[in-house]
């Protein structure tokens, strides 16, 4: 192998590998939240209701049932309890929180409330958000990177 391929070869692999380094520096504060085919990264927020979240979903996939509520979000059961953080705060599109300690909100209009903000989803638009969500119920997964 000539001299000028090693280069390209070691240039190549050192690029790989210093892509992958940041890949995985990405997934400590964000999640995946996949609703049907599509799929959506969550940046999280840093409070006692995402480290929990986070150490369940190093166990499992969570599966959520969610319902619409008053033409702004879907909302739906966890199976199990965070922490709370609760704060008045005016939700936007894309806004994912605690409610109760036990269901998962996910905003597609905003509201004004008390919750626990869990993250938030990134690039998108309302309509975009909207047409994925569909006006019925909806099921969707949260998972690691």
């Amino acid at each position: 192998m000539s001299f000028v391929k090693k280069i390209t070869l070691i240039i190549l692999l050192c690029l790989f590998t210093c892509s992958a380094v940041s890949g995985a520096d990405i997934g400590d504060d964000h999640i995946i939240l996949k609703i049907d085919d599509t799929v959506f990264n969550v940046r999280l927020e840093n409070n006692s209701a995402t480290e929990e979240l986070i150490k369940i979903l190093e166990k499992r996939n969570i599966t959520i049932n969610a319902t619409d509520y008053g033409n702004f979000e879907k909302i739906g059961e966890l199976g199990f309890t965070l922490p709370t953080n609760d704060e008045n705060i005016n939700t936007k599109s894309g806004d994912i929180v605690l409610y109760q300690g036990n269901k998962i909100s996910l905003f597609y209009n905003p509201h004004s409330w008390s919750y626990t903000k869990i993250g938030e989803i990134e690039n998108i638009n309302s309509t975009q958000l909207k047409e994925t969500l569909g006006s019925g119920d909806v099921t969707f997964v949260l998972s690691l990177r």
